[in-house]
C-alpha cells in the first residue's frame, strides 16, 4: 500500500473492525492497522454511515452500534462524503453492468469513489473489483 493512499472503507469492513465475533475480524484488524500505518487518507460515505450502524443496531447491539458511531469522530483523517443527486444518478449505471446482486449502497460507493478519484477499497464485497477498484489491507 502507497502512503497517504486515498482510501474508501466500505460497511464490510466497518462491520468486521466493530464485531469481534465477525469471521473477517481479524484479517481487518491486521489490514486496518497497515492502513493506517501507511497514513491513508480515509474516506467513507454518509450511505455507508447509514448502513453500518443499521446493521450493527439489528445485529448486535445498539450500545455497539452507538460506539462504532462515535468511533467515526476519533478516527484521524476521516472524511465522511456526501452522496448528492448526480451520485445516485450515476450510481443506476452500474446495474446495467449485470453486477449480481449489487446494492445500491455499493453503486453510490461507486459514484462517489469515480468522483473522488479514490482508486482503493478497504471491503470485502467482490463488486468493487468487479467495478474496478483494487483493494487494500
Amino acid at each position: 500500500m502507497r502512503e497517504r493512499q486515498a482510501v474508501f472503507v466500505d460497511s464490510g469492513a466497518w462491520i468486521a473492525l466493530a464485531l469481534t465475533r465477525d469471521p473477517l475480524h481479524a484479517r481487518a484488524r491486521q489490514a486496518w492497522e497497515e492502513i493506517l500505518d501507511a497514513g491513508a487518507r480515509l474516506y467513507t460515505s454518509i450511505p455507508v454511515v447509514i448502513e453500518t450502524f443499521t446493521f450493527l443496531d439489528r445485529n448486535a447491539e445498539r450500545d455497539v452500534a452507538l460506539a462504532w458511531k462515535d468511533s467515526l469522530g476519533a478516527t484521524s483523517g476521516l472524511e465522511i462524503l456526501e452522496c448528492s443527486l448526480a451520485d445516485l444518478e450515476r450510481a443506476w449505471a452500474y446495474f446495467r453492468r449485470g453486477l449480481h446482486k449489487l446494492s445500491a449502497v455499493d453503486a453510490t460507493s461507486f459514484a462517489i469513489m469515480k468522483r473522488k478519484k479514490i482508486k482503493a477499497a478497504f471491503a470485502f464485497d467482490h463488486h468493487f473489483a468487479a467495478a474496478g477498484f483494487r483493494f487494500v489491507g
